[in-house]
């Protein structure tokens, strides 16, 4: 057992990782992981939910996808449960929807209690409820249904007729959910309509539910099949039978997304592109991530030390970006600096960077907008706002190959500056075949640029053909500076928003599709 661990009772957090969209995980579920030191998960849970586990926990895949073997047997899996449990482990058992809906939660629970090892179930949101919910069909509505049902439709694929009375269940109940049951589905509705349901039920069939790339297929039930066959669904899938399924028509509103199922390419640091991922999913959007930098602290933080040391030598610092504030703030703490009294004063450039400063538990004294378009001038005029410029000294934490707009606009106005690395921006290893590839095949009509050397290193990657590819693109750069890099590149930027923020950048990307389509932005 580790140091970390000694004397540590382990125990087991079942966390239900909801139907597939990252964003539906409980926040219960997304604090286990984050200080878990293991996770077991399932086939069907999102891979970015392993993000918010630590760096150093330990993954495991034990999942199956439908009938396929499992890649560990249900004792293996028990059996890992207890060890790393008894090893002083918090392990999170994230599984896909709710560990007590067909997600043998119940026995993985019971085992751990047989063993006297402590445990926690946290309720995720299964696919019974969010499947219907995101093809736009109420499971209950008192014009149409009273009750549900929900039946998983391979407890034993050999003998599906017997082992559920399917047709008590097409009788009793208002709307029928069946989960797993797209293998059986024929064989399902058959027994069905052999115990008397109308054969002209609405019925639908959800795949994909809540992600990007869902599907439905609408039809009668006697129909429905043969539809689903033809239209080539498959696993994971709802099945949902009743007179509610009409209300799809009225109801559908996940496809209405103005960003439905376009692939949009995210290449900003994984440590910084959770915003951007959200509110590109919030939009209808499947997010490819393809991180272009990563972010380390600079291999000699000393010179950065030194500067917080004598923090108060300075009138003001200015940070003017993110990331300048996380690294600033971690160098502080480890210098044990407080940055939380003038002098002096801490100025931010951009709302998105004021909120990571107080996210950071950095009181800020005043933000300038950083509007697109301002130029360095107006940028200038506002920080005067907080403190004249002339005479005074400035700090600026930056990147080691940040560009010095800011601090020589400062000096050219009379500041003393002094510039000090904070951070370095690093290449990660990224499959540049790959991606182009994708991008001349058109599967990628939307490319995101969130910073110069973002844009630098895109065209750097790209073969000939992926940056002609481009111009069939939309294109779009979170602020003015990395237009200015694209364009430097030999690339038209179509999408800049008025300020470099993300949500305004996302809200652009949707007024440009709107407008492509000749339609209004509501």
């Amino acid at each position: 057992m580790s140091d970390k661990r000694a004397g540590r009772a382990g125990r087991v957090v079942l966390v239900g990782a909801g139907p597939g969209d990252p964003g539906l995980l409980t926040l219960r579920g997304a604090a286990a992981l984050r200080e878990c030191d293991a996770v077991l998960y399932d086939e069907l849970a999102s891979p970015e939910l392993l993000d918010l586990a630590p760096p150093e926990a330990e993954r495991i895949n034990v999942g199956k996808r439908g009938h396929d073997a499992p890649t560990r047997c249900q004792d293996d899996i028990n059996k890992l449960l207890i060890d790393l449990a008894r090893d002083g482990r918090i392990v999170v058992r994230l599984k896909g929807g709710d560990p007590f809906v067909f997600g043998r939660g119940g026995e993985e629970a019971s085992v751990l209690e047989r063993e006297g090892i402590p445990f926690e179930i946290v309720p995720g949101v299964s696919s019974a409820l969010a499947a219907p919910a995101a093809a736009g069909i109420p499971i209950t509505d008192r014009r149409h249904s009273a009750s549900f049902a929900v039946v998983t439709g391979h407890k034993d694929p050999t003998r599906v007729s017997r082992e559920t009375r399917w047709a008590e269940l097409g009788s009793a109940v208002d709307t029928l959910i069946i989960l797993m049951g797209m293998r059986n589905l024929g064989e399902i509705v058959g027994h069905l309509l052999d115990g008397g349901k109308d054969p002209s039920t609405p019925a639908a069939a959800v795949m994909n539910a809540t992600l990007p790339n869902q599907r439905v297929v609408e039809a009668p039930l006697a129909e429905l099949p043969e539809r689903v066959a033809a239209a080539g669904l498959g696993a994971p899938a709802a099945v949902v039978i009743g007179d509610v399924v009409q209300l799809r028509s009225s109801l559908g509103w996940w496809e209405q997304l103005p960003l439905f199922g376009i692939r949009v390419l995210v290449t900003r640091s994984a440590d910084q592109a959770g915003e951007l991922i959200d509110r590109l999913r919030r939009a209808g959007a499947e997010p490819v991530r393809v991180p272009l930098l990563r972010h380390e602290p600079p291999e000699d933080e000393a010179p950065l030390a030194g500067a917080l040391a004598a923090a108060r030598d300075y009138d003001a610092i200015v940070f003017a970006s993110v990331n300048a504030v996380r690294f600033t703030a971690r160098a502080a703490e480890r210098a044990g600096v407080a940055l939380d009294s003038p002098p002096p004063r801490l100025l931010c450039v951009g709302p998105a960077t004021a909120r990571a400063a107080l996210d950071a538990g950095i009181g800020i004294h005043g933000v300038a907008s950083g509007k697109s378009g301002g130029g360095a001038g107006a940028l200038l005029e506002e920080l005067a706002a907080f403190l004249p410029i002339e005479g005074s000294r400035f700090l600026v934490p930056r990147s080691e190959i940040g560009r010095d707009e800011l601090a020589a606009g400062l000096r050219a106005a009379g500041a003393r500056v002094d510039e000090v690395v904070a951070y370095r921006n690093l290449p990660p290893d990224v499959d540049a075949a790959a991606l182009s590839r994708q991008i001349v095949a058109g599967e990628i009509p939307i490319v995101t640029v969130m910073s110069p050397s973002a844009a630098t290193r895109l065209v750097a990657l790209l073969d000939a053909d992926a940056r002609s590819a481009l111009a069939r693109c939309i294109v779009a750069a979170i602020g003015t500076t990395t237009a200015e890099a694209l364009r430097g590149e030999g690339i038209e930027p179509g999408v800049v928003p008025e300020r470099p923020e993300v949500r305004l950048l996302v809200d652009a990307i949707v007024a440009h599709v709107h407008a492509q389509r000749g339609e209004e932005v509501s």
